[in-house]
């Protein structure tokens, strides 16, 4: 297991804080900052993930619990219509997301907003959150929303329009609480329900069906 680079900045103050502190004879405040960096630390893991299945299959893009699965219409990721899978990230869940598909980035941009509880039903339409859209070899086009939610500060994507990722690279990381919206067409199977748990990466979410002309 690894770690996102961006766990540095929150896990050495404490660290060094609780150094400093055994140092001058503070064990327990000592002991407060050392359990407090490990937390941190574990915030940022970075698990190792991977799916061998089918070229086609839909990977979940983050660690967390399905909270919906519902009809979706979102024209900055393709005119047609679309299915959501919402997935909660808990303060427990890793906090990176992986690329659901292998393909180009055609669209990544940020939307600012509100910063509420990110299992309610509105927080994807009033929270910021980041929009990044993958384009198949097939031209059919995925979004990942990173949603903030009351605890996150910060989202981080790793790519750029006119990039190529693939299946399973790490996509960014949201800190501290949040949620992460996968839009699919709405011709996709959808092979979870809400209450499934998720692990980035691994978990098959989606495949494509038979588009109904």
């Amino acid at each position: 297991m690894g770690f996102a680079r961006e766990a540095w900045p929150f896990v050495l103050p404490p660290a060094l804080a609780a150094v400093v502190l055994f140092a001058i004879g503070l064990p327990m405040v000592a002991t407060i900052a050392a359990v407090l960096a490990v937390l941190l630390l574990l915030f940022f893991r970075d698990p190792r993930s991977r799916f061998d299945g089918d070229a086609d299959v839909v990977v979940a893009p983050a660690w967390g619990k399905v909270l919906r699965v519902e009809a979706a219409d979102d024209p900055a990721v393709s005119p047609e219509p679309l299915q959501r899978i919402v997935t909660f990230l808990s303060v427990f869940d890793v906090h990176l997301q992986r690329a659901p598909i292998s393909g180009r980035i055609v669209r990544s941009e940020t939307t600012p907003g509100r910063r509420v509880a990110a299992f309610r039903h509105h927080a994807g339409e009033v929270n910021e959150g980041r929009l990044t859209v993958l384009e198949d070899e097939g031209g059919d086009r995925i979004g990942v929303r990173q949603i903030v939610g009351l605890l996150a500060r910060r989202i981080v994507c790793y790519f750029r329009p006119g990039q190529t990722v693939q299946r399973g690279e790490t996509l960014g990381l949201i800190k501290f609480g949040s949620r992460v919206d996968l839009l699919v067409p709405r011709h996709y199977q959808v092979l979870v329900q809400p209450g499934a748990r998720l692990r980035g990466g691994t978990t098959p979410v989606a495949r494509p069906g038979r588009r109904h002309e």
